[in-house]
């Protein structure tokens, strides 16, 4: 035990030394696997587990092709509209998906919601967004599609952590083949990333396992846990349509906090105010929220759009995927299946 700290420091320095994708990738695949196994091991994972989830280890091409494909840091020249993406992510298969697994699961979303707080129609719309309903969940294997995302050292404390967390999901008895999601290591129903697995994971059926992947149950329960540690706020929704009069400057209004994490979403909300304060600017909310509500108003397609107050929940969805997209796609999606 008193050897780990010492272990961790050489661990830190040796990831540290191949800090870019090119430093990474003069280290050998199986020498730079040897520290992450080494890692997993002094965290306490099993020899068992270490030698089933990473026989046969290579890297994935394919994940690299990916992850370096990905789009870097943002231009501010205007953001694509946002009526054309409800239009195919909150379409009528994925509603009347919803309606249909949401009258299947009734008697569990109301248990859940009792215990967590959060509607089930949230619940069901973000299993909806994620996984088509757990139609699509993903096919990578994830040890060896973090492995490679580590190796490749793009983002690699991340992707060194993910890798170990993801040991210790395995050390909980499932398998190598169970233990497949997506190309950047979320998985299960709900996809969640291994850390977000061991924080958060909950058994939803009493069988004593948080089984994300193949348990309806456990997965909705799971995401209703990460929404209560988020911070949802009981009997208040996310958002709700509002009545902008013409030739309101929205602009006027716009927030002046810079956020630390996922700026360019938070940018394009108002400032917060009371319900009551934006009714006696003239903006006026179509369903009924209470008037000491603290609400920001945001009209993502410009004057004579749809517009919203949306409340602390906005946030809370935000906080499982940061962008404005999905997170209004997810609300709305919820409030047609409750319809």
């Amino acid at each position: 035990m008193t050897r780990r700290p010492i272990f961790s420091f050489l661990f830190a320095t040796l990831l540290a030394s191949a800090a870019s994708p090119v430093a990474a990738q003069d280290m050998s695949f199986d020498a730079y696997l040897q520290l992450l196994i080494a890692q997993a091991r002094a965290e306490g994972v099993s020899e068992a587990t270490l030698q089933r989830m990473t026989a046969g280890l290579e890297p994935n091409t394919r994940v690299i092709q990916l992850d370096q494909s990905q789009p870097g840091s943002p231009t501010r020249s205007g953001y694509p509209p946002l009526a054309p993406y409800i239009a195919t992510h909150v379409d009528e298969a994925r509603i009347s998906g919803g309606r249909r697994n949401y009258a299947n699961a009734r008697s569990e979303l109301t248990a859940l919601e009792q215990r967590f707080g959060v509607p089930g129609e949230i619940l069901v719309a973000i299993w909806g967004h994620e996984t088509a309903y757990g139609a699509v969940k993903g096919g990578f294997d994830l040890s060896q599609a973090l492995a490679t995302l580590a190796w490749e050292g793009r983002r690699r404390d991340l992707f060194a952590g993910e890798w170990v967390a993801l040991m210790k999901v395995a050390d909980k008895g499932y398998s190598r083949s169970e233990l497949k999601g997506s190309w950047a290591g979320a998985f299960g129903n709900p996809q969640f990333l291994p850390s977000v697995y061991l924080r958060l994971a909950t058994d939803g059926n009493g069988d004593g396992r948080a089984d994300i992947m193949n348990s309806r149950a456990d997965a909705l329960a799971s995401i209703g846990n990460y929404f209560r540690d988020a911070g949802w706020r009981t009997g208040q929704p996310w958002g709700v349509r509002a009545y902008v009069p013409s030739g309101f400057d929205v602009d006027r209004y716009r927030t002046k906090l810079d956020a630390p994490v996922c700026s360019r979403v938070h940018e394009r909300h108002s400032q917060y105010k009371t319900v009551e304060e934006w009714r006696e600017l003239g903006v006026q909310p179509q369903r009924p929220l209470a008037p000491g509500t603290m609400v920001s108003l945001f009209q993502p397609d410009g004057p004579g759009t749809p517009a919203w107050l949306l409340t602390s929940n906005y946030r809370v969805i935000l906080e499982y995927n940061c962008s404005n997209y999905y997170a209004m796609s997810v609300g709305l999606l919820a409030d047609e299946i409750a319809r």
